[in-house]
């Protein structure tokens, strides 16, 4: 095959399949979009505004009382008795 034929095949094959490079710059676009779209769904979800405290949620996640006295005996802390958000109860 001469190098003309050759050249013309090439550009017919390019003629032919253009449209496939049209198809992934569109699914590259679409997919860039999804993902920014799925990270501010998220960024929003996580940092909406919330009447829930730490203290409020304290209740329903920490350890119960004597699991927290023994951690903290472990570790060498000591354990204050005091209300969730007040001010600390003085031992004794």
């Amino acid at each position: 095959m001469s190098r003309l034929a050759r050249a013309r095949t090439e550009v017919e094959w390019v003629i032919k399949v253009w449209w496939i490079y049209v198809v992934v710059v569109l699914l590259l676009a679409a997919g860039i979009y999804a993902f920014l779209e799925v990270v501010g769904f998220r960024t929003r979800l996580l940092t909406r505004k919330s009447t829930r405290t730490a203290e409020s949620m304290y209740d329903s996640y920490a350890d119960s009382p004597g699991k927290q006295k023994r951690y903290a005996r472990r570790r060498g802390g000591e354990w204050r008795d005091e209300e969730p958000g007040g001010p600390p109860v003085p031992p004794g």
